[in-house]
């Protein structure tokens, strides 16, 4: 699948192009800052002798069957509208969480709810939203020796998008679950400033989540 990261030139955008890219993907970064995305997509290339390449976030999205935004909560509106004639017809996988710097490990409700709420009201149907990868940690994704001992989440009001995407997390080397509606998003999000907390209490490089029963 040609899978675009709108702001991939973070750390969570650059593991998952990495695992992904390693998985048969190719994979398009974006950044505003098209020569930053080009020497980042051609350092991931180097790394992992796959399909990595890079542009602008326009290009990325319009070269690409599916895209993930990755970029902070206080560019998540902004960037949106500026991808939403491009994004059309696509799925969007959207990670986002709605911290407020410094206090990102305390629980902030935007006033839509959710990021994801406010990305499927912004978009509009056409576009369907799924909401995942929120608990898993950035470093242990880049890390690609790294065995990702976890379960994600996975959230959206469209069910076909939803199981293509919980595909795309077993590519990534970890089990997804559907965790139902995408209103659920709300509690997903809410989730991280708590495993945030828990990573300084007890001095961890990334805690995850592991369900049992199923």
């Amino acid at each position: 699948m040609r899978i675009a990261i709108i702001g991939g030139t973070g750390k969570e955008g650059r593991g998952l192009a990495l695992r992904w890219a390693r998985a048969g993907h190719a994979i398009y970064i974006g950044s505003r800052d098209a020569e930053r995305a080009r020497s980042t997509a051609s350092e991931l290339a180097a790394l992992s002798d796959a399909r990595i390449f890079g542009g602008d976030n326009a290009w990325a999205v319009g070269e690409a069957e599916l895209a993930v935004l990755s970029v902070p909560y206080a560019a998540h509106s902004a960037t949106l509208g500026a991808l939403k004639s491009a994004l059309a017809g696509k799925i969007l996988i959207d990670i986002s969480v709605p911290l407020k710097p410094p206090k990102i490990r305390q629980v902030s409700l935007p006033e839509g709810k959710s990021a994801a709420l406010e990305a499927q009201a912004l978009l509009g149907l056409e576009t369907p939203v799924v909401t995942t990868l929120h608990h898993v940690s950035s470093v242990h994704l880049g890390d690609t020796g790294h065995e990702m001992d976890c379960d994600v989440l996975a959230c959206s009001d469209h069910p076909q998008a939803l199981e293509l995407v919980l595909g795309l997390i077993s590519d990534l080397g970890m089990r997804g679950l559907d965790a139902g509606r995408l209103v659920n998003s709300i509690a997903l999000e809410s989730l991280t400033p708590v495993l945030l907390h828990l990573n300084k209490r007890y001095e961890s490089a990334g805690v995850g989540i592991r369900l049992t029963g199923l």
